[in-house]
């Protein structure tokens, strides 16, 4: 599921990831399914031993040690997306991914931050009653980008 649209890039990370299990996970389905980039935000996790194809020697791994510090180094053109079950979520299974985009989950204990949903471009839900393992939730948001079906917001990723 290698990402071959021009222009296009997305990146994946967990705000206060609460396992190292779980990053590793993330970590390997986002090496598979194309990711650009891979991120920590407070919790610092590098390489897992669940990670067994070594994704963060593989690609770009970035750690933040507050929201803030993430936010001012967005890549340029780039729109946050976060995965939070809100009121202000969107569906996935009607969402359009932005081409150029990072995609912020939290911790299954605590979610995204107050302050990291406000500064979302998009926040997207899953149709779950209960919230997801946050390396399944990241997994199921990377294979949706990938299958064939209305993929971009119009006027917004020109």
């Amino acid at each position: 599921m290698i990402n071959n649209f021009e222009n296009e890039f997305f990146g994946i990370g967990i705000q206060n990831g609460k396992t190292p299990e779980n990053l590793g996970v993330l970590w390997r389905s986002a090496q598979n399914m194309g990711a650009s980039f891979i991120f920590t935000i407070g919790n610092r996790y590098a390489k897992q031993a669940s990670d067994t194809h070594n994704a963060v020697k593989a690609m770009p791994y970035f750690h933040y040690d507050t929201f803030e510090d993430f936010y001012h180094h967005l890549p340029k053109g780039a729109m946050l997306v976060g995965v939070e079950l809100t009121d202000r979520a969107v569906s996935l299974e009607t969402f359009n991914h932005p081409k150029r985009c990072v995609y912020l989950l939290g911790a299954e204990d605590h979610g995204l931050s107050k302050m990291a949903i406000e500064k979302s471009q998009f926040v997207v839900k899953f149709k779950s009653e209960l919230s997801l393992n946050v390396a399944v939730a990241g997994s199921i948001i990377m294979y949706d980008r990938g299958i064939d079906k209305p993929r971009f917001i119009k006027g917004l990723n020109s």
